[in-house]
């Protein structure tokens, strides 16, 4: 990963701070949700703190508007981010976690199978789009017919559903992040979406406190509250996940690019999965699948524990930085070492694979040929 704002962008900024009068939430603000909806093709948009903070807001709303009761359950993927969970634990509602897939990192549909079996009750689906990869919507909503499907697209910007919309654009709610190492940055900060207006307006409510003011229908929650000073009405529980007028210039100004910056990181994902169909012996087929990738990285997941410390160390050698597949097996993690995986599964879980033998390298714009070259060079070493 690099650094993607260009010295343009600093120009952006600093212009505006030499010549705005307001830094906090305000037009630019509003302009950059419009153009995001204009990208994605969403009706509705919120710009918020940051990934995490839209994934809270999102499952708040949800739960407020569905009148979700505290108890009820969250069909969660073993691997995801920490705060795809931790709400779901935080506002009161049970998650129930399943196994993942190597093709699309996404929920296993055999181990979803046995879930269905053992919790026919599930209220909400929290999808992850994890590392690019779109995920298989219909099938989850052909299982659970009467769940509720929300998405985070945090780290995929861009994937495509097989009918060729946008993840995330015709979702009940969909999340994505704009922190530093993602499609594009606005060094932090994220964005909830929706096509709901009515969960827009109790999004947008709880954005800013709970404050009616924000509310598309704030004449009306004034006249129903006259005995209270209408500037600060409070009609929902709420939170300050507002973002600002900076960092939303810095969004408009890399938005103009995202389309480009895909398509590089389509491109180079295309040249390494090429390059890891000629190690098979060393590498699982994990996430080969290149249908609608708008690929956030590389990932790898060896058939041995011995290739994966040989690799690791000539990583760590040549200075090459890796990561974990995002969390890894979470339920491994002291957070959340109490639950456990539903189902049984005899040849055991491919998140624990994942867990103990993989491994991601970043992808980005800046990836050349020479990059991949160095890693196969690597591969050829191991071999």
């Amino acid at each position: 990963m690099k650094n993607t704002i260009t010295p343009f962008d600093r120009i952006k900024m600093a212009w505006f701070t030499l010549s705005t009068k307001q830094f906090t939430n305000g037009p630019k603000v509003r302009e950059f949700e419009k153009k995001w909806n204009e990208w994605l093709g969403s009706k509705y948009s919120l710009y918020v703190s940051s990934g995490s903070t839209a994934n809270f807001l999102l499952v708040a709303a949800i739960k407020e508007k569905y009148d979700l009761k505290d108890g009820d359950k969250v069909l969660l993927p073993a691997d995801t981010w920490v705060t795809n969970v931790a709400p779901i634990i935080q506002l009161g509602l049970q998650p129930i976690f399943c196994d993942i897939n190597m093709n699309n990192f996404s929920f296993d549909k055999n181990n979803m199978q046995l879930i269905k079996e053992m919790h026919p009750d599930i209220k909400l689906i929290f999808v992850t789009h994890l590392l690019g990869f779109p995920a298989d919507n219909s099938y989850y909503q052909q299982l659970f017919p009467d769940a509720i499907i929300i998405d985070d697209v945090c780290e995929s910007h861009g994937a495509l559903h097989p009918d060729g919309k946008k993840v995330g654009s015709d979702s009940i709610g969909s999340t994505f992040s704009f922190y530093f190492g993602h499609h594009m940055t606005t060094i932090e900060g994220g964005m909830v979406c929706t096509n709901d207006q009515e969960l827009y307006d109790i999004m947008k409510m709880k954005r800013s406190h709970g404050m009616a003011r924000e509310s598309i229908n704030f004449g009306k929650y004034a006249t129903q509250y006259p005995e209270i000073n209408k500037q600060f009405l409070f009609i929902t529980d709420g939170y300050n996940f507002r973002n600002h007028e900076i960092c939303a210039v810095l969004g408009l100004s890399q938005l103009k690019r995202l389309d480009k910056m895909i398509e590089k990181r389509r491109k180079n994902y295309d040249i390494f999965c090429n390059l890891m169909l000629r190690y098979q012996r060393l590498f699982h087929a994990a996430g080969l699948n290149r249908d609608g990738n708008s690929s956030f990285c590389f990932p790898i997941v060896c058939k041995n524990i011995k290739d994966y410390y040989a690799i690791i160390d000539e990583f760590e050698y040549h200075g090459i930085e890796y990561r974990p597949i995002v969390g890894g097996n979470l339920l491994k993690h002291p957070f959340l070492k109490d639950y456990k995986i539903e189902g049984f599964n005899s040849n055991g879980y491919t998140v624990d694979l994942i867990n103990d033998q993989g491994f991601y390298l970043g992808n980005s714009h800046f990836v050349s040929k020479k990059n991949i070259k160095m890693l196969e060079e690597i591969f050829r070493k191991i071999v």
